[in-house]
């Protein structure tokens, strides 16, 4: 069945609906490890970069290759021989063939024409799949061009077609050039394919329906054909060192060993159904009782420390009736002091039809006693089949270039009609529910939108109403393909209201269609007749082929009204230049420096030097304790830190993984670590209350020993750190989950912070969750955080700060400022706890983090900053990093360190006839250096809040 989007194939969409895992290495002494697991919605379909990056650095010459040709008859030589029409007619022509509107295009040799086109997805395709062999680079070239009632240019695109056995059809976006009727033009694109598919078909696609496609030649090479030449997954691995021995597995199972099981050894399984896919012979980790059990390969002494490594393998399951499993790549790596430490590497999902390439990456921090990577993850009883395992020093990738928009047209709105003035006209129902228009909907902008957009002429007044819905997605629905441009970040706004009929809370949705994926572009509650505001955001980083903006959500049978739709881009420096101002006035002082000690006449016109050492307001990251074995992070995170939080080594289930069974050894050392170096730090975090995160051992508690449970819990981490952390996250994302509330009832929470108040008087208690800031989920509403808070400050609990955790994509400042001011009225500090943002492109990523650390220092209500990490590998998220694995710093890193230094105050001039000079100047540490005579004076002060202007006294005479 073709895809539900025309043109569709596969993209990278950012957009605020992302909850990501957080596990970034195993609990110790747990091999059934249960790690963070926390809800996944993050959708990262995207493809990645490295390909196109190949392509640029080797400066191959398409149209001059000498490397075989994937494509048969490529110059349509032998006429439509192995091509097909894709639901369309095609026919060769020729200079002497005279088609129609006898363009320049049409008179050069023989080319394809394919005519009669209904949908823009049709084209020419050819069937490569036995051509194609995993993990090579592959480089696209087409000559095309196109005729037929069209104005201006139209784009041809080049695609891939993955098809597989019981899994739907995907698309891969290969590359597109613009046409115009008179001219030939080249169309260029890479693709690399991570596992071959059942079936792979190339085809060209993209005009209009009714246009023309004229397709001359069609080339596609590898990009290094002599290694192409052995179509064996590995073989691009040639002339760089594996330190797998015997990797797959030619000299039989020596160097290879079962993780509590047996290895075997095959030519082929299944009465010769399963073969390798390269070479003679695969192994199977067999008899497996445990789901850590594996094969294994003892790597000691052949990896070094602070190296990154790339890993590769090709795995399959088989037996015990399990068709897919999840296959992982897992390092055990001991410690000199015999600490243990399991690290994720990378997992797939592997089935028991095809073989499947895995790949991640892993560095060491410490100098490791014995390191063993192994494969794990099936149920017991499933078999674990390997046919290659290859680890090498990684590659470094330099990074893609920043985004180059042309006329962004901030503030523009791209929805068509979208004040209805000609009716419906540009809108259609998604599905057999009736669009109509009505009016009496607010005149006025959405806030969020206002805040953005500055003055603007009122709405209209006017909604669309939609009936006769009998599906929760059915509602308006809008075509914004060609309207969007790649890494621009959009707002979404509207007014959205609904009818009468419901039973209970509804959420409404602005969603997109960005070809096979569901992008969230903001969501709302509603609950009563009002009319509310629905804000959200989104980017695309990978080129799609066709867009589709509705409204969703209310259960069927509810009427849904929308007023004032709105999707335009960001404009975001002339919000920083709004930021700055609003910074200079909560984050500076004014002080006057009042020398004194000598004489008027010799301080007079004395020349003197300021300088701010440090900002006082706190900006932290998360760790953990095997990055501070690594001296390079230690020196980063120091000099640029002044706060930390421990990414796991606080939390129940790693310091108690097993009942009676305590680990504060990591914690400890981690808060050394912090102390040494005038670090503060937060407690992250006593409970969590989503039962996913809750150690087995506990779930299996009956009601009066999951209390004694819970009180141990409370006076063993309390008393043994009693005023060493400044901070509790007391019970973690309570809007998101209620394991501990649904068990003890619902005074609980209010219990654990009033008891941990009792234990640690010093700390203060804060409430923490997510997606408070993006517009993306009802259940974590600015709205619903206040009435949370509320409701446990009503049972008597010591609610102290407000953490925002702060997992964002495409950020938006107006929405995230409109967040902020609705938790200040609760006049509690407000924390990001968690902030991270994720792009590939490092340059989008470093705006996407200015955006957030602008908005967070200039809003008053916020008192620090937590990252959730800044090191490669060692983060909740992929394309998150500031610092790449190896240590070199990147543009988000960049951008982050230039903030930094733009949030130090400097100053320098002459003491006036009063004997004094002033400055204004963030909050924070200073130097003043002060040249006399004799000698020069260096005097050290701090510029603490306050509204009055700081005077302080400078003694130059001691």
């Amino acid at each position: 069945m073709r895809r539900v989007f025309a043109c569709c194939f596969t993209t990278r969409v950012s957009n605020s609906n992302t909850r990501s895992n957080q596990n970034q290495t195993h609990t110790p002494h747990q091999h059934q490890r249960s790690g963070e697991t926390m809800e996944s919605q993050h959708a990262n379909n995207g493809n990645d970069n490295s390909a196109a990056l190949i392509a640029e650095h080797n400066k191959i010459n398409l149209s001059t290759s000498t490397a075989a040709n994937l494509i048969v008859n490529n110059d349509f030589s032998m006429g439509l021989h192995s091509w097909h029409p894709n639901c369309c007619h095609a026919f060769i022509a020729s200079a002497e063939s005279h088609y129609p509107e006898g363009t320049s295009a049409n008179s050069v040799g023989k080319h394809a024409v394919v005519t009669n086109r209904k949908e823009c997805w049709q084209g020419l395709e050819q069937d490569i799949t036995d051509k194609v062999s995993p993990g090579f680079t592959y480089l696209v070239s087409a000559s095309v061009g196109v005729s037929g009632p069209h104005q201006g240019s139209a784009d041809v695109l080049a695609t891939l077609k993955l098809e597989q056995r019981d899994s739907e059809t995907s698309y891969l976006f290969i590359g597109k050039t613009s046409v115009s009727k008179d001219n030939w033009e080249n169309l260029e694109g890479t693709f690399s394919l991570s596992a071959v598919p059942d079936r792979i078909v190339f085809y060209l696609e993209g005009p209009a329906p009714g246009v023309d496609l004229l397709i001359r030649s069609v080339v596609i090479t590898c990009s290094s054909p002599s290694e192409c030449e052995n179509k064996s997954i590995g073989c691009n691995i040639a002339g760089d060192e594996n330190i797998i021995l015997n990797p797959k597995f030619e000299d039989g199972l020596n160097n290879w060993s079962g993780r509590g099981c047996k290895i075997v050894l095959h030519d082929s399984m299944a009465d010769g159904k399963i073969v390798p896919l390269s070479g003679k012979v695969f192994a199977s980790a067999t008899e497996r009782t445990q789901s850590w059990n594996g094969i294994q390969q003892e790597i000691t002494g052949r990896v070094q420390r602070k190296l990154a490594y790339d890993v590769t393998a090709v795995v399959r399951i088989f037996g015990n009736n399990v068709t897919t499993a999840t296959v992982q790549a897992t390092l055990w790596v001991q410690t000199p002091n015999q600490r243990d430490q399991y690290i994720v590497i990378a997992n797939v999902q592997a089935t028991d039809k095809d073989w499947a390439q895995l790949h991640g990456k892993f560095l060491l921090n410490g100098s490791p006693a014995r390191v063993v990577i192994y494969m794990e993850g099936p149920p017991p009883g499933a078999d674990i089949l390997v046919n290659s395992l290859v680890v090498k020093h990684a590659e470094k990738i330099p990074p893609s270039p920043p985004p180059v928009i042309e006329n962004p047209a901030f503030g523009v709105n791209i929805i068509t009609n979208s004040e209805l003035s000609d009716g419906t006209n540009g809108w259609f129902p998604l599905g057999n529910c009736t669009l109509s228009v009505g009016t009496g909907s607010p005149h006025i902008l959405p806030p969020m939108a206002r805040d953005s957009l500055g003055p603007h002429e009122p709405l209209s007044g006017r909604y669309i109403l939609v009936t006769n819905r009998t599906q929760t997605w059915m509602g308006p629905a809008q075509m914004i393909t060609e309207k969007l441009k790649l890494f621009l970040t959009y707002q979404v706004s509207a007014w959205v209201h609904i009818g009468s009929g419901t039973t209970g809370p509804q959420n409404v949705n602005v969603a997109l269609g960005v070809d096979n994926q569901w992008v969230n572009g903001g969501q709302v509650e509603i609950n009563d007749d009002r009319w509310h505001e629905i804000g959200g955001s989104f980017r695309i980083e990978k080129q799609p082929s066709k867009v589709m903006v509705y409204v969703q959500g209310p259960a069927s049978g509810i009427d849904v009204m929308v007023a004032g739709l709105q999707i335009f881009p960001v404009d975001r420096e002339a919000r920083f230049r709004q930021l700055r101002r609003q910074t200079d006035k909560i984050r500076k002082r004014d002080v006057v420096l009042k020398l004194s000690g000598l004489d008027c006449s010799s301080i007079l016109g004395t020349f003197v030097k300021v300088k701010q050492t440090q900002n006082s307001f706190p900006i932290g990251s998360c760790i953990n304790r095997s990055q501070i074995d690594n001296e390079d992070f230690v020196n980063f995170f120091t000099k640029y830190f002044n706060w930390a939080v421990f990414g796991n080594e606080l939390k129940w289930y790693w310091t108690e993984s097993q009942q009676g069974n305590f680990n504060y050894k990591d914690a400890d050392d981690m808060l050394d670590l912090c102390l040494r170096h005038n670090i503060e730090t937060r407690g992250h975090c006593i409970f969590w209350e989503v039962q996913a995160t809750v150690q087995p051992w506990i779930q299996s508690l009956n009601k009066n020993d999951l209390m004694k449970a819970v009180q141990n819990r409370l006076t063993g981490l309390l008393t043994r750190y009693k005023g060493k952390f400044r901070h509790y996250d007391v019970n973690n994302e309570m809007l998101h989950g209620s394991f501990y509330q649904d068990r003890l009832g619902k005074d609980i929470r209010a219990y654990m912070f009033k008891t941990a108040l009792q234990l640690d008087p010093s700390a203060t208690l804060f409430v923490n969750d997510y997606h408070v800031e993006d517009g993306g989920d009802p259940r974590s509403s600015p709205e619903k955080y206040i009435e949370h808070i509320l409701d446990l400050q009503e049972q008597g609990a010591p609610v102290g700060g407000i953490g925002i955790q702060g997992h964002i994509d495409s950020p938006v400042g107006p929405i995230v400022c409109s967040a902020l001011d609705k938790l200040g009225i609760l006049g509690l500090p407000i924390w990001f706890t968690e902030l991270d943002v994720s792009s590939i492109n490092e340059y989008v990523r470093g705006e996407d983090l200015e955006v957030m650390l602008r908005e967070a220092f200039a809003h008053p209500a916020v008192e620090g900053i937590m990252l959730w990490g800044f090191w490669e590998l060692f983060m909740s998220r992929d394309s998150a990093h500031l610092v790449n694995a190896e240590g070199d710093i990147n543009e988000a890193g960049k951008k982050f360190l230039n903030l930094k230094q733009e949030w130090l105050s400097h100053a320098q001039g002459h003491v006036d006839e009063q004997g004094e000079f002033a400055f204004r100047g963030f909050h924070g540490t200073y130097t003043i250096v002060i040249p006399t005579l004799h000698k020069k004076i260096v005097k050290t002060f701090v510029v603490d809040k306050g509204e009055s202007p700081l005077v302080v006294t400078i003694d130059l005479s001691s």
